[in-house]
C-alpha cells in the first residue's frame, strides 16, 4: 500500500454553501475577478481559463455556523502572475476595500487576505519559484513578513492590467486552509490516512501539508476553534475537492482510507469522504 498520496495531486475547486446566492456570485466575479463558467439552477461555478476555483451552492435553509466552530479559515487562490494578483487585488480596493484584512509575504509567496460578504476567508497569491523555497529538515521555511499592499500595486500594477489585461490568465486553488478542533487529530487524518506530506508544523497550533514538495496544499489551525468537535450542517464550507493524475492513484487512495476505516462513497469516477470535523473532501481525476 502507497503511503503517501501521488506526488502531482493538487486542488479541485472549493464549494461554499451561501445564503445570497447573486451577492455572492456578484463579489467572487466583480471583486475578486473570476468568470462564471456555469450557472445551474441553485449552482454557480467560478473559476478562470476554464479552472472551477469557487462552486457557490445556494443554502438559504442553512444559518451560520456558532462562533469557535470548525470549518474553513481560508479559501487560497493562486495566480499565476503578480501582474493577475496585482489586478484582483486593486479589484478589491476599488470596489470592496472594507473586506480586506491584511498581507503577508511568506517567502514562499505573497499574499493578500479578505473575507466575502458571508465571512469565508480568502487568500489572494502569487508563488516564488520552487528554486527559491529553503528546506530545513524536511520542513518548509515560511514566515508572516510584513508586505505593503500599496507598494505591490507600485510594483505590478500597469495601465494594461488594471484595465484588466489580465483578466483571462489562469488560477486555481493553491491550497485550503481549515479551522480544526486540535492538530493531534488533523495530523492522524490528513497525514496518516489521506497521505499528505508534513510540511511545517507550529507545535499544536497548526499543521501544513501537501503532495509533491509543494509548500501546502492543505493546512489546519485550531486559532479560532480549539476543542471543536464535528460540525452540524451550516453556511460555508461544503466540499473540498483533490485533483487527483490517475485512476491508478485514486485507487491507492481508495485502498488506503478503506484501511484505516475511513468511510468511503465511490461511485466510480469520485471518492467522497468526510474528515473528523465533518468536512467534506472529494477525490477525483484531474480535469
Amino acid at each position: 500500500m502507497n503511503e503517501n498520496l501521488a506526488a502531482a495531486t493538487t486542488m479541485g475547486a472549493v464549494t461554499l454553501f451561501v445564503a445570497d446566492l447573486d451577492a455572492m456570485t456578484a463579489f467572487y466575479r466583480d471583486v475578486i475577478t473570476l468568470q462564471v463558467l456555469s450557472s445551474e439552477g441553485d449552482t454557480v461555478v467560478l473559476g478562470r481559463a476554464g479552472i472551477p476555483i469557487v462552486v457557490l451552492q445556494h443554502s438559504p435553509s442553512l444559518k451560520h455556523a456558532a462562533r469557535g466552530s470548525a470549518g474553513l479559515f481560508h479559501t487560497a487562490i493562486l495566480f499565476e502572475t503578480q501582474a493577475a494578483l496585482a489586478s484582483a487585488l486593486y479589484s478589491v480596493a476599488q470596489r470592496a476595500p472594507q473586506t480586506f484584512t491584511g498581507s503577508a509575504d511568506h517567502l514562499v509567496s505573497q499574499a493578500f487576505y479578505l473575507t466575502d460578504p458571508e465571512g469565508n476567508g480568502i487568500e489572494l497569491y502569487w508563488d516564488r519559484a520552487r528554486s527559491e523555497w529553503s528546506w530545513t529538515h524536511g520542513q518548509v521555511e515560511m514566515a508572516t513578513l510584513y508586505l505593503d499592499p500599496n507598494s505591490f500595486l507600485q510594483e505590478h500594477l500597469t495601465e494594461e492590467v488594471a484595465a484588466g489585461s489580465t483578466a483571462t490568465d489562469a488560477a486555481q486553488i493553491g491550497h485550503v486552509h481549515l479551522s480544526v478542533g486540535d492538530v493531534a487529530s488533523a495530523r492522524d487524518f490528513y497525514v496518516r490516512r489521506l497521505g499528505f506530506d508534513t510540511t511545517a508544523s507550529m507545535g499544536d497550533q497548526a499543521l501544513f501539508v501537501s503532495a509533491g514538495g509543494y509548500h501546502h496544499h492543505m493546512a489546519m489551525n485550531v486559532w479560532n476553534s480549539r476543542g471543536a468537535g464535528p460540525r452540524m450542517p451550516a453556511l460555508g464550507l461544503g466540499q473540498v475537492d483533490l485533483a487527483m493524475p490517475s485512476a491508478d492513484a485514486l485507487g491507492e487512495l481508495n485502498e488506503r482510507l478503506t484501511h484505516f476505516g475511513t468511510q468511503v462513497a465511490d461511485d466510480g469516477q469520485a471518492l467522497t469522504f468526510r474528515d473528523p470535523w465533518n468536512n467534506t473532501l472529494k477525490a477525483q481525476l484531474a480535469a
